[in-house]
């Protein structure tokens, strides 16, 4: 029978058990013989052009026979398969590779997605065995996963736009093991907000220790992949990032966190050397001076707020002074851009989405990851996950934008409309 003749059969006979309320998948499934079929058709196609191409190059070499092998699908369960073989034993089909047992078109997506979601491989084989009855091991579905490894790496590494309006810092503390220890692990993520006023994960940088030199070798990755200019970096009080940033972004403004929806960085700062009595009243006392108009005005509540607080809590006031600089940038701004920048709850909303991916899957493994990868690559699929919902601007976009051009337009130029003639 001609193979389109066989396939038509196929297809009357998979309508005709669709309608009789068959299955869909499983060997015994009414795709599995058409699937079975397209994937011997294409074997067989992939076979002559071997033989042509061996006859072209002045190589004797003739079909021998066929080979069966058993293959698993999600789709179709357990399907037997007819592969040719040459006289030669050069052919090496790359439809169904040598040694390769799954079909994994559709049990590579399935399987992501729940290693995505934080399931462990060992959970994710479980989970498998019990909806299609097929097994498969944990290192097999680890050896999927790791697939995902070319593409983290060449998104980590891919060109970025030359001018970020708002750049977010901040990172989250892992355990890793590593020959047979439990390690500490810093991930430090920076998000970027373009001119077009949308988010975009710019960069994932993984560390023991923070400071000066290792912010300098980050800021020299942004800048060898295509940024040219950040106008105002937003930052949690990360050692040594604004000596850094004077290094490679001398124009770049410094914000440091303020206010945050959970624990306020500076606030907790503050707090950190008040006594358990007076933190509310403190905190209260402090508010005049990050909700006051302008720079001069938030002085002169800081230091209303030293006159009564800066003897019983010196250390308090000083955490201020010390970083007046970089904590006062926001009020250069009006209330968009002062709500956007004075708190790194931007960058803080996408860790609190990632950290219930990871968390899920740290607690079934004792709580530390495997390894540095399996760590990153948990962090990738999740950070993709969540950036599918990153297709609008922020909020009032067009009118921070304007604020921007007017106090960065030597730098930040607006897109032209292309000129059309009559």
């Amino acid at each position: 029978m001609a193979p389109a003749t066989r396939f038509e059969k196929f297809k009357q006979e998979a309508i005709q058990g669709l309608s009789e309320g068959k299955k869909l998948g499983g060997a015994d499934g009414v795709f599995g013989p058409m699937i079975k079929h397209l994937l011997e058709s294409m074997l067989e196609g992939e076979l002559a052009n071997h033989l042509e191409e061996s006859k072209a190059s002045g190589v004797t070499n003739r079909r021998n026979g066929k080979a069966k092998k058993t293959v698993r699908s999600l789709s179709s369960g357990h399907l037997e398969i007819e592969i040719g073989r040459d006289r030669e034993c050069t052919f090496s089909p790359k439809i169904l590779p040598k040694r390769q047992l799954i079909l994994t078109s559709d049990l590579e997506e399935k399987v992501t997605a729940m290693y995505a979601k934080g399931m462990s491989t060992r959970a994710i084989s479980e989970f498998i065995k019990e909806m299609y009855a097929m097994e498969i091991s944990a290192t097999e579905i680890s050896h999927i996963t790791d697939k995902v490894i070319p593409v983290l790496n060449e998104w980590r590494t891919r060109p970025l736009e030359a001018i970020y309006t708002f750049v977010f810092l901040d990172c989250i503390h892992y355990k890793v093991r590593e020959n047979g220890t439990i390690q500490s692990r810093a991930i430090y993520n920076i998000l970027g907000v373009n001119k077009e006023g949308k988010k975009d994960l710019i960069g994932v940088y993984l560390s023991e220790s923070e400071g000066a030199k290792f912010w300098l070798s980050v800021l020299t990755d942004l800048k060898q992949r295509g940024v040219e200019d950040i106008l105002i970096a937003c930052i949690d009080g990360l050692k040594g990032f604004p000596e850094a940033i004077q290094a490679m972004f001398p124009k770049t403004r410094v914000q440091l966190c303020i206010v945050h929806r959970r624990a306020t960085p500076q606030i907790r700062t503050s707090l950190r050397y008040v006594s358990e009595k007076d933190k509310r009243t403190v905190a209260q006392d402090l508010k005049p001076v990050y909700k006051a108009i302008n720079a001069d005005q938030g002085y002169e509540k800081l230091l209303e707020f030293d006159v009564k607080w800066g003897k019983k809590y010196p250390l308090s006031v000083k955490s201020w002074v010390d970083n007046w600089v970089n904590l006062s940038t926001f009020y250069e701004y009006d209330t968009d851009i002062r709500r956007t920048i004075y708190t790194t709850n931007a960058i803080e909303g996408m860790h609190r989405q990632i950290r219930k991916v990871t968390a899920a899957a740290a607690a079934k493994t004792k709580g530390a990851f495997t390894s540095d990868m399996a760590l990153l690559k948990l962090v990738y699929l999740a950070v993709m996950d969540i950036s599918k919902k990153w297709t609008m601007p922020l909020r009032n976009w067009g009118l921070t934008m304007s604020q921007l051009y007017i106090k960065f337009g030597d730098r930040i130029q607006p897109e032209r409309e292309p000129f059309i003639g009559r």
